[in-house]
């Protein structure tokens, strides 16, 4: 399952997808978790030191290899360099899948040891100052669009990705990648706005919305988020003496998080399995192209000099039935 985290600057989402990161770990769960945020926090919310989290290689430092890797003998893909973030997967394509190994992985994953197991960490890599005024943070994130276009994950398989925070995953196809996105929001006017923005996109394109309040502090605070997101409320977490342990450096044993934000970690899981069930292929792949399409005519065209549209293989649909393909 491939599992989002959004929401306002400071709402709490980096702390949250570790936590389900964690909790995913100690179910015994296969995990990547994908650091798609321009400010890089999630190695060290897993327990990476500085230098640790700043040792994790850049997905897009290593776009030319995950485009070589994933174009494969792909017979539309004239050359890797024609391949942009949105080129959906054909014919001959290499896909990637959550337990293998294979070049993409070797470059750009780093396995990280968790109390309960241990999780594969990918990080698009932060925002330089050789990028101002030359490149926007979208360029950033098109390795991983790319890498999530190729991959095909089964049951009890997740990819949980941390996004940008607000509303920017819009700007790309991105945000219909997901079986099921959480959108952390407090209870405030503040932390529903970005809901509201999601809640639109989301039901123009069927993708899976759920809200988790953070922050929560008493019944009041609950109130209102019903009251402000309906029946999208999954679940609320309140203040956590093991987060604010984590946040000092000192985190205790993850199986001495307190029983209800463990109970509420637990509504996540149950909610993504659920979405699972409902997983429709054919969509993903039209949504997949439409994506493709649009941005191959608004730019990817004149950028690549190639007609990208020619890219699209209308006899391929990515699915859980095609065979794994053995890296080279």
């Amino acid at each position: 399952m491939k599992i989002a985290f959004v929401g306002k600057g400071g709402s709490g989402k980096t702390t949250l997808s570790s936590l389900f990161i964690r909790h995913l770990a100690a179910n015994e769960a296969d995990v990547i978790a994908v650091d798609a945020d321009i400010n890089q926090h999630l190695g060290a919310a897993l327990g990476l030191d500085e230098a640790e989290a700043g040792a994790l290689p850049a997905m897009g430092a290593h776009l030319p290899l995950i485009k070589d890797y994933l174009r494969g003998s792909n017979p539309r893909i004239a050359s890797a360099d024609t391949m942009i973030k949105t080129t959906p997967p054909g014919e001959g394509s290499r896909l990637l899948r959550v337990v293998e190994d294979n070049p993409v992985y070797d470059a750009c994953a780093r396995t990280v040891r968790l109390d309960d197991g241990d999780i594969r960490l990918m990080a698009t890599g932060p925002f330089t100052e050789s990028d101002l005024g030359v490149s926007c943070y979208h360029s950033k994130v098109g390795a991983v669009e790319l890498c999530l276009n190729h991959l095909v994950d089964g049951p009890e398989e997740y990819v949980v990705v941390d996004m940008t925070a607000g509303s920017d995953s819009f700007a790309s196809g991105m945000f219909t990648r997901f079986d099921m996105t959480f959108l952390v929001a407090e209870p405030t006017l503040k932390g529903v706005s970005v809901y509201r923005q999601y809640r639109e996109y989301a039901r123009d394109f069927g993708v899976a919305l759920k809200v988790v309040g953070n922050k929560v502090q008493g019944p009041d605070d609950i109130a209102f988020l019903k009251e402000e997101v309906g029946d999208d409320l999954l679940v609320t977490m309140g203040h956590s003496n093991w987060v604010r342990a984590m946040e000092k450096g000192r985190p205790p044993a993850f199986e001495l998080l307190e029983a209800d934000n463990r109970m509420a970690l637990q509504s996540l899981q149950n909610a993504a399995e659920d979405s699972y069930a409902a997983r429709d292929w054919e969509r993903y792949t039209r949504q997949m192209v439409h994506f493709h399409l649009k941005n191959a005519e608004s730019w990817g065209n004149a950028r690549t000099g190639a007609d990208l549209a020619a890219q699209v293989d209308p006899s391929f649909m990515l699915g859980e039935h095609i065979p794994v393909a053995q890296p080279r």
